[in-house]
C-alpha cells in the first residue's frame, strides 16, 4: 500500500459523503449508538464494517489475534463494560475465521516468544476438548473445529461477566458465535446453546444476585 495515496483516498472519501449528504460529518460527530459489538481477529483480510455491510457508527468493534476474551486483559474488559454499560448494545458478536494464523500458531508445540502467553490461552481450548479434536484425522478439518470451539469458549468467556449476564437477562443482550468462511465469503452461526454448554456448571458462572 501506498502511505501517500492513503490522504487522496480520504479526500476522495470526504467528497463522495459530503455529495450524499452535506450534513455527513455534523451527524457522524454528534455521537455513536451502536446496537453491535463485534470482537474480532486482527488478521487484515478480515475487515469488520465490510464483513457486516455496516456504515460508520453503527458496529463497535474490536480486534486482537485469533478474537480472544480473555479475563486478565483489561482492553477486552474495558471494551466489554463500555459496550454494555455506556452504548446499551444489543448483541454481541464473537466472530472468528478459517485459516486464522493465530490459531494454527497455537496447535504448533513451538517456543513463540511474547506470543507464548496469548496463544496460551488458545492451547487451553484445545486441551478442554482435546478428545474431540484428536478424534479428527484430518489436520484441516481439526484445524477448522478448533477455530469454532474456541469462538465457542470466547463467547462464554464474555457471558462469565456479571455487567454482560445483567444485561442478557434484563436488557435483552445477545452473545453470537460466528465464523468468517474465506474460502467463500459466508459467515456461519455457530448456533451456540451457552444453557447447554454451560449445564453442569453454570451455577458458578452465575454471579448476577
Amino acid at each position: 500500500m501506498n502511505i501517500e495515496k492513503i490522504f487522496e483516498h480520504n479526500k476522495e472519501w470526504i467528497d463522495k459523503r459530503l455529495a450524499q449528504n452535506p450534513s455527513y460529518f455534523d451527524e457522524l460527530s454528534s455521537g455513536q449508538n451502536p446496537e453491535v459489538l463485534y470482537i474480532g481477529c486482527s488478521d487484515s483480510r478480515v475487515t469488520a464494517e465490510e464483513l457486516l455491510g455496516a456504515e460508520p457508527g453503527e458496529v463497535f468493534v474490536h480486534r486482537n489475534i485469533a478474537n480472544m476474551v480473555i479475563g486478565l486483559d483489561m482492553n477486552t474488559t474495558s471494551v466489554l463494560d463500555y459496550a454494555v454499560e455506556h452504548l446499551k448494545v444489543k448483541h454481541i458478536i464473537v466472530c472468528g475465521h478459517y485459516n486464522c494464523g493465530g490459531i494454527k500458531s497455537a496447535m504448533i508445540p513451538k517456543d513463540l516468544g511474547i506470543m507464548n502467553p496469548w496463544l496460551r490461552n488458545i492451547r487451553d481450548v484445545y486441551r478442554l476438548h482435546a478428545d474431540e479434536l484428536n478424534a479428527i484425522e484430518n489436520e484441516g478439518m481439526r484445524y477448522n473445529r478448533l477455530v469454532e470451539l474456541n469462538v465457542q469458549e470466547q463467547c462464554v468467556n464474555a457471558v462469565k461477566n456479571p455487567f454482560v449476564q445483567r444485561a442478557m437477562l434484563n436488557g435483552g443482550l445477545v452473545v453470537h458465535g460466528w465464523v468468517f468462511d474465506l474460502f467463500s465469503g459466508q459467515i456461519i452461526d455457530l448456533k451456540l446453546d451457552f444453557d447447554k454448554i454451560l449445564k453442569d456448571i453454570k451455577e458458578i458462572y452465575d454471579i448476577t444476585e
